[in-house]
């Protein structure tokens, strides 16, 4: 299903690509990214969290975390409106949002291990106390 949903995504990208403009006004800007900014911060929030409670919601939050960091990092350089903006922009792409995903997908992907080799720091460390 989700590779005939992937297929199906190509012509209507296209369509997008051709139709829409390469510029336009939004009456709701600031909402859209105080909104997004706010997503992410629950995701990097609840990260920290279900790693601190070394929860399985780790592998979720964390990959939600690296996917909103890598589309605000996508928007942030394709809607900059100067070559200053678009420096700022690709300097904390590079340097923080890229990285940090980077980060976050590496702890969804070796949350597991961490959780076990943690719980048996702890076993030990509770057995010579």
């Amino acid at each position: 299903m989700f590779g005939v949903l992937a297929v199906g995504l190509l012509p209507w990208t296209v369509w997008l690509g051709l139709s829409l403009p390469a510029r336009t006004v939004s009456e709701r800007w600031n909402l859209a990214w105080v909104g997004f900014d706010v997503a992410l911060f629950l995701a990097l929030a609840g990260t920290a969290l279900a790693a601190y409670r070394r929860s399985t919601w780790v592998v979720a939050t964390a990959t939600a975390a690296a996917t909103l960091l890598i589309c605000d990092a996508w928007f942030d350089v394709t809607t900059s409106r100067s070559r200053g903006e678009l420096m700022v922009a690709l300097g904390q792409a590079v340097l923080m949002e890229l990285p940090l995903a980077g980060i976050c997908l590496w702890i969804a992907r070796h949350a597991e291990q961490v959780k076990e080799r943690t719980t048996v720091l702890l076993a030990r460390h509770a057995h010579r106390s």
